[in-house]
């Protein structure tokens, strides 16, 4: 109720009253603090920790340097790279999750929250499970609970990323998304050097059922937010909605592929999309197996390459997107994906050193930069390929399709090592190599498409 001692309410003036230069400055300041003050945010930078926990238990360092010590062979550990399938593969399921009631006894809870008060205590449950498994004894077990966790995880992120777009509007979306990122980089630590600097005082089993109690911090998120209105045109009745599941398929998948194929060179993006990462993806599969042999341990790893190497690859980030910035995405992707792949080079050369936990700092230090500014580019490109028309859904598909050949390549790290008899300094040398192909793809795309003419095909693609 507006004050009856406001200017301009006793002569019935209807001009504004005149402001100060103080309180034009301090206006946009106290609408930030009362943005950041809001329970939502708070919401989501509880769902962003819950979102991240999964990660390193079952797709990650933890499960990795588990696997490790259990005595289990390199192919056996370079498969665990295809438990992360889930994440690449989460858009087929996600209209079922839009399209579908939760169970009856969480409806009072809504769609979206009912879900996750659905999924989140099973993927406590399952992260609590594979902590109970012997990898030793039985890895197909240890690998059958991690592939439940990675499910549940990637079904918690859908419901996530709808909840977090639907709760804010349109003004609001940075600041959410910023709280989630927060979330979920605070997550990743916890997780994962958390559960790595735990197994020795309480074993594997309690580090695993610490990890599934961290799930906690998302479920009472969930107990304390809000549900979000249901969306025009999104209205569901029962297990039927009001746009046919053909229709959304459609929608979701078909339609923003064919768009996508009406453009020039759209085989060889493709391609450079899915092998720009691949010599990273083989190198890091392997990378917990590699520490080990050359004596590090479990709590180095944790500082080195968990804490520090987090830091170091957002920091990274920040330096790619000040370059992209500086020199435009074209440039930036040469300059950055050149430093990606000598970055593996600092595998050699600590290969050559052994345990020298300075040059393990120095290696994990340059290959998370590099990465994080490498990665910043190519966000920027990624994003600048999508059409309007599709954003969200093309967005997705694309960066699954960076990821599919990754986990498939990175699978297969382990069998190169083992039964090539490669030593690691030569293995390294390889995933060097193996940055070339989407170098060479890149070069000629871009001489051919620059990245101002391909951002203008997918605004305005032939029809």
């Amino acid at each position: 109720m507006r004050d009856s001692a406001a200017p301009g309410a006793a002569t019935g003036d209807s001009r504004p009253a005149p402001t100060s230069p103080a309180a034009a400055v301090a206006a946009p300041r106290q609408a930030r603090w009362r943005l950041l003050a809001d329970r939502r945010f708070l919401v989501l930078l509880a769902l962003g920790f819950s979102a991240g926990v999964p990660l390193p238990l079952v797709a990650g360092t933890v499960l990795r340097q588990w696997f490790t010590e259990a005595g289990l062979s390199l192919t056996e550990i370079g498969l665990t790279a295809l438990i992360g399938w889930s994440y690449s593969f989460k858009f087929v399921w996600s209209p079922l999750l839009d399209e579908v009631r939760p169970p009856s006894f969480l409806a009072r809870l809504g769609r979206r929250r009912g879900w996750l008060a659905l999924i989140q205590p099973a993927l406590a449950a399952a992260i609590l499970a594979t902590g109970l498994t012997d990898p030793a004894a039985a890895p197909l077990a240890t690998a059958a609970c991690a592939v439940a966790v990675a499910f549940l995880s990637a079904s918690q992120d859908i419901v996530v990323d709808a909840y977090r777009i639907e709760i804010l509007e349109e003004r609001e979306q940075g600041y959410g998304l910023a709280c989630y990122i927060w979330g979920y980089r605070g997550a990743l630590l916890a997780s994962g050097a958390g559960t790595l600097l735990l197994v020795a005082q309480i074993g594997w089993a309690g580090a695993y059922a610490y990890a599934a109690a961290l799930i906690g911090v998302g479920f009472l998120a969930v107990l304390m937010g809000r549900e979000p209105a249901i969306p025009a045109g999104g209205v569901v009745t029962g297990a039927t909605a009001t746009i046919s599941w053909r229709a959304r398929l459609s929608a979701a998948v078909i339609e923003p592929f064919a768009d996508f194929m009406r453009r020039p060179y759209w085989l060889a993006i493709l391609l450079f999309v899915g092998l720009y990462k691949l010599g990273e993806a083989m190198a890091g599969t392997m990378t917990i197996p590699f520490y080990r042999q050359l004596g590090f341990t479990r709590e180095e790893v944790a500082a080195v390459g968990s804490v520090f190497g987090l830091f170091a690859l957002l920091g990274g980030a920040l330096a790619g997107g000040w370059v992209v910035a500086r020199i435009g995405i074209g440039r930036a992707l040469v300059l950055t994906g050149l430093g990606q792949m000598l970055s593996n080079l600092m595998y050699v050369a600590l290969a050559h050193a052994g345990h020298d936990v300075a040059m393990l700092w120095a290696q994990v230090g340059v290959e998370n930069f590099t990465d994080g500014m490498a990665d910043a580019a190519f966000v920027a490109y990624l994003s600048g390929l999508t059409n309007r028309a599709f954003t969200a859904t093309q967005y997705a598909l694309l960066s699954s399709l960076a990821t599919i050949p990754l986990r498939t390549a990175g699978a297969a790290s382990g069998w190169m090592v083992e039964r090539l008899g490669l030593a690691w300094a030569d293995f390294f040398l390889i995933t060097t190599a193996a940055a070339l192909p989407a170098m060479a793809i890149m070069l000629w795309l871009l001489t051919r498409l620059p990245v101002a003419e391909a951002t203008r095909a997918c605004r305005h693609p032939s029809r």
